[in-house]
């Protein structure tokens, strides 16, 4: 089991894909309600790790440890989900002719069917709960537009508000600003630093400029394991990191 301290505790993950190594004796940890950036180049495994995190992707070797003592290696990918681990995926997927906050209700009821969801009365800690999550995401003068309204920044944030209603204990974000303003950029900044503390954040990002304004500390994985760790100075200032990414 992974160390007492560790919200996630990954030691020595291998995948092959047909005789390449996408993780190679990947070792790493996230603390409790840290805010972590991982970066590197195309093919260095990120979105790997996140796979196997989630239940998609099994690996040949290895050990995923959650909040300690949960092999997540045992479970199914919606199992990992109701676990406490929510993953957002580059391109948003919120429910476009859905309101805001219906599309809040949908995911805050779970396995419930789509019909009963829409049709039931949330309790009054549930309407707390989604008005605390509309606050977050900055969405409650929007919370009656349909999703197909929202330009693609606030898609992005809708769908956090999404993951956020399940409660997760980490969250796994990819490539959050792709295709954002500056400004959305600047208030996703923002937003995953204030989720940081009572969640653990895991942020794939290519933008440095993005990775700079929010990073304590920096993963960077290069052929499947990880190349350096550090805070930004140290990461920028690795001769490796700018020879194999940076540099580039």
């Amino acid at each position: 089991m992974g160390d007492a301290g560790h919200i996630l505790d990954i030691h020595q993950l291998t995948v092959s894909f047909d005789g390449f190594k996408a993780l190679n004796g990947l070792t790493l940890f996230i603390e409790p309600g840290e805010l972590r950036c991982v970066i590197g180049p195309n093919g260095a495994g990120k979105t790997t790790m996140m796979d196997v995190i989630t239940g998609k992707t099994r690996p040949e070797s290895g050990t995923v440890t959650f909040a300690s003592k949960v092999n997540l290696l045992e479970l199914s990918e919606p199992e990992i989900a109701q676990g406490g681990i929510g993953r957002k995926f580059q391109k948003p997927t919120v429910f476009e002719q859905l309101t805001v906050r219906e599309n809040l209700e949908l995911a805050l009821a779970g396995h419930k069917s789509f019909l009963a969801t829409l049709l039931a009365r949330m309790t009054a800690a549930q309407e707390d709960k989604l008005y605390d999550v509309l606050e977050t995401i900055g969405l409650i003068e929007q919370h009656n537009d349909l999703g197909s309204t929202l330009s693609h920044g606030q898609k992005q944030w809708l769908e956090i508000g999404m993951l956020l209603m399940q409660e997760p204990k980490l969250l796994l974000v990819d490539e959050p600003v792709a295709g954002m303003t500056p400004q959305e950029s600047e208030r996703t900044a923002e937003l995953l630093q204030s989720l940081a503390g009572e969640h653990s954040v895991v942020v794939v990002e290519h933008d440095m400029d993005f990775i700079r304004s929010i990073a304590k500390r920096v993963t960077v994985l290069h052929e499947g394991c990880v190349l350096a760790e550090g805070d930004m100075d140290q990461v920028q200032n690795n001769p490796r990191v700018i020879e194999v990414y940076l540099g580039v």
